[in-house]
């Protein structure tokens, strides 16, 4: 169990579930069955790609990391490739259950994770490769979420009618959200580039120039969560919480026929699971509270405090232990993005929730190294 533990990194499996979550309060969206789903095919699709990963090295390892579990001996490299065959499977069979849309990006993200592993890890696009998974993780969530089927429908309604609308729904519904969830699925990108750069030097050390440049991505993210995105129009300074044309709001949006919106009068239209009401409409008017103002910045500071300072100690000192430290912090870094995403959303219980996870993933760290 230690092996396979070992060979799937678990302790950094922690990172995943906040990019679903992180992209469902992206697009104005409260968590759903969905959501879950998409958690779900995250997990699976990221193992695969670490037991993956590992059977792609497994000769470089045997060299520069030959405690590993392949080159020690301790897993066969058949196996390994097997148990990534199988959690890919796992992964978009999840991701089917949540929807056509989402099988869909999951598709493309289970398509990186191998071209990245088989291939492009040793180019110069690797790091791009393994950033624009990250990215395409926390869309998944996004259109998992946004294209979840309507939970209650006019009980007149035929049940094929209502089963093809919404199915004509979901392509719609993720064509009109995502763009919300592209800012936060781009912070999410820039981060991991950084970090897998660095990666690329953990083993041998001696590069002050990708810790310096992450560093300096890092700072760039921190101030960038921190200054508020304004809407088009009616200035909500949350994506997918009111304002004009903001999913979510009283006007432009739409919702399959019978759907009941959280404002519940006739003709209010909404999509399925979004937030509406007086909340939303005097959220877009007022702005986000002092409470909210001080978590995001709590959660931002958390995020700088996990990442900069390892970084900047191998930027001081890039040898190969250091580097190690500075990649493991940075993923574990993820965490506290995540949940500064999901705040800047205006979602702060799904902040603290993704918080919650941080014990968890240094607690484990301290048994089984996430690089």
């Amino acid at each position: 169990m230690r092996a396979w533990a070992e060979l799937l990194r678990v302790s950094a499996l922690f990172t995943v579930p906040g990019d679903a979550l992180a992209g469902a309060a992206a697009v104005g969206r409260r968590p759903n069955r969905s959501t879950a789903l998409a958690v779900g095919a995250s997990l699976c699709l990221y193992e695969a790609g670490m037991a993956l990963n590992d059977w792609a090295d497994r000769d470089e390892d045997a060299v520069d990391r030959p405690h590993r579990p392949i080159p020690s001996g301790r897993i066969t490299p058949r196996a390994a490739l097997t148990a990534a065959g199988a959690l890919t499977a796992a992964g978009l069979a999840l991701a089917a259950r949540a929807g056509r849309p989402a099988l869909t990006v999951a598709t493309g993200l289970a398509a990186t994770v191998w071209a990245y592993d088989l291939h492009l890890k040793h180019t110069p696009a690797g790091p791009a490769a393994m950033a624009a998974a990250r990215g395409l993780d926390l869309l998944l969530g996004a259109t998992a979420t946004a294209t979840a089927p309507v939970a209650s429908v006019s009980a007149e309604a035929p049940v094929a009618a209502v089963s093809a609308g919404a199915s004509a729904s979901a392509g719609a519904s993720a064509r009109a959200v995502l763009p919300a969830a592209l800012p936060a699925a781009a912070m999410l990108t820039a981060h991991t580039y950084a970090v897998t750069a660095v990666s690329r030097h953990e083993a041998q050390g001696g590069s002050t120039t990708a810790p310096l440049a992450a560093l300096g991505a890092v700072v760039a993210l921190g101030g960038a969560a921190l200054r508020e995105r304004q809407g088009k129009a009616g200035g909500s300074p949350y994506p997918g919480r009111g304002g004009a044309g903001a999913p979510g709001s009283r006007a432009g949006a739409t919702a399959p026929a019978g759907a009941r919106t959280g404002s519940g009068g006739a003709g209010a239209t909404a999509p399925a699971g979004a937030r509406t009401g007086p909340t939303a409409s005097a959220r877009a008017r007022t702005g986000p509270t002092a409470p909210a103002r001080l978590l995001l910045t709590a959660l931002t500071g958390a995020y700088l405090r996990t990442a900069a300072r390892p970084l900047g100690h191998a930027v001081l000192n890039p040898s190969p232990p250091l580097t190690q430290r500075a990649v493991g912090s940075g993923i574990r870094a993820m965490i506290p993005l995540q949940a500064a995403l999901a705040a800047r959303a205006g979602a702060p219980g799904t902040a603290l929730a993704v918080m919650g996870l941080v014990p968890l993933a240094r607690s484990l760290a301290r048994k089984v190294s996430p690089t």
